[in-house]
């Protein structure tokens, strides 16, 4: 299906770092600061294995993933491998579901990040003050959107680090304080109640999907694709591992505490420790949601480009490059759910959709494979078909048990 004239205005600003920092982005969000305590809740010590666990199932998708989305030059993502696995009444679908999740995304993130705010400022609790902070911060992050994608990119990597130095201390500090007898288990544990600790660690993983949505406007996406998806899901599934290891291995009962990495780190290190989690975690929930507006607004672009909408959601800005008409009905969505909404209702509802989303582009590799009209992926995964199919019984199985 050929691009359109105009979907080659945008700049192709993300490079390979630029892309790998998006990934670590959408993924690394508010679920680590509070998962820990609802893993150990749920399976006690084995929480440690159910991460691991995950890890290899989110692995296999991700492969999944790498392959189609290494076949891909374009803006779209998920959406355009619907389309053209499934045709235009699926993509349509595929390609608007996950708008309305980004844009419930990043209410339940803006939401949560006011929750962690309220800590220093009270008044953000609720309010007019709550909805002014949202307002505010909606502003921020679609001018850097507006104003051109490697900015965007640029923002988006200081935010990963940002995120990321917490989680790191988190683990390395809380290390040296590890007691060996809590995080060894006691007693076996049920199958199912260990299957439903992998299902909620899975979802912690959630978000890498976007990846490959803003196609058209990253450097050599055949191979920055992959590269980044498997590097981001390195990086993630280790600081993930660490966390709960130190979370499990440091406090007497994690499952009881509301906020068990700055409880972790107030029992290690004090009251300092504490606040940086909390800012690390304000700093992770702000970078989910500027990774969020990059991605909303590419999916009415890309969908206006083939004709599924209108025309004008496709308008580049001739200045910055950048799909500001997409970016702008985005950002008035989202500032309507992020107030009319909380972080519980608006996340329970994008869980479903994206698995999904994972569903169809597992479903779309072998389907891929068999186009000739297509050039081969540049990456291709071994046993290719074999995966494909295991990972689509898997998001069935991720379906059925919500």
């Amino acid at each position: 299906m050929e691009v359109p004239a105009r979907g080659r205005s945008l700049v192709r600003g993300i490079g390979r770092g630029d892309l790998v920092a998006f990934a670590i982005n959408s993924v690394v969000g508010s679920g680590i600061f509070g998962l820990p305590a609802v893993l150990f809740a749920l399976v006690g010590r084995m929480s440690i294995l159910a991460f691991v666990a995950a890890a290899i199932i989110v692995s296999l998708i991700t492969l999944c993933f790498a392959e189609v989305g290494s076949g891909f030059a374009e803006t779209g993502g998920p959406y355009l491998y619907a389309l053209h696995s499934f045709g235009p009444a699926i993509g349509f679908q595929i390609g608007w579901l996950l708008w309305v999740a980004r844009l419930f995304g990043f209410a339940a993130v803006i939401n949560l990040f006011l929750n962690y705010a309220a800590w220093f400022a009270p008044a953000l609790e609720k309010g007019v003050w709550r909805n002014v902070g949202a307002g505010l911060i909606l502003v921020i992050l679609t001018a850097i959107n507006l104003t051109g994608v490697k900015r965007a990119a640029r923002v988006g990597t200081v935010l990963t680090i940002g995120k990321l130095i917490p989680l790191c201390l988190f683990v390395a500090i809380g290390a040296f304080y590890i007691e060996g007898s809590r995080i060894l288990p006691l007693n076996s544990i049920a199958l199912p109640s260990l299957w439903s600790g992998v299902l909620l660690a899975i979802y912690a993983f959630s978000g890498f999907e976007v990846l490959g949505v803003p196609g058209g406007e990253i450097r050599d996406p055949a191979r920055a694709i992959p590269f980044a998806l498997i590097t981001a899901l390195v990086i993630v599934t280790l600081i993930y591992f660490g966390v709960q290891v130190v979370t499990v291995g440091t406090l007497a009962d994690p499952g009881v505490s509301p906020r068990p990495l700055a409880d972790a780190a107030f029992a290690n290190v004090g009251r300092v420790g504490a606040t940086v989690m909390v800012l690390g975690a304000m700093i992770s929930t702000l970078g989910v949601g500027h990774a969020i507006v990059l991605a909303a607004a590419r999916f009415p672009y890309a969908m206006a480009e083939r004709g599924q909408l209108p025309a004008f959601f496709a308008s580049v800005h001739p200045v910055y490059r950048t799909p500001w008409v997409g970016i702008l009905i985005s950002a008035g969505c989202m500032l309507i759910f992020t107030l009319a909404t909380s972080f519980t209702s608006a996340a329970t509802f994008t869980v479903e959709i994206r698995v999904l989303t994972y569903l169809a582009t597992c479903a779309a590799l072998p389907v891929l494979r068999r186009r000739p009209a297509r050039q081969p992926s540049a990456f291709r995964v071994a046993g290719g078909d074999v995966v494909a199919g295991l990972c689509v019984l898997i998001c069935i199985a991720l379906i059925l048990s919500r």
